[in-house]
């Protein structure tokens, strides 16, 4: 089964999680109000809800990037990804 890439972003205000859909214009998308990053288990759940699992062996990466690029005077994006496949039945 192919995987796929999730990510996870937030500048601090809503964190948005999104299945990666190369050449289509809209992912499948669901986001959470600004807060505390949203635990695995909520993230797991917004997957399922979008009809997708984490990939067998697959774990959460992070990383920083500024909101202007090469400009790290910025407020500071967190980005987080995650090899993810279709569950079993879906229809996405």
């Amino acid at each position: 089964m192919n995987t796929l890439t999730a990510q996870m972003s937030s500048d601090g205000g809503p964190w948005r999680l999104y299945v990666v859909l190369y050449g289509e214009t809209e992912w499948p998308t669901v986001r959470w109000e600004s807060g505390p990053v949203p635990t695995v288990a909520e993230r797991r759940k917004a997957l399922a809800y979008l009809g997708y699992e984490v990939a067998s062996g697959a774990n959460w990466s992070w990383i920083e990037d500024s909101q202007k690029h090469d400009d790290d005077s910025t407020p500071v994006v967190l980005i987080a990804a995650v090899d993810v496949r279709e569950q079993e039945g879906a229809t996405t």
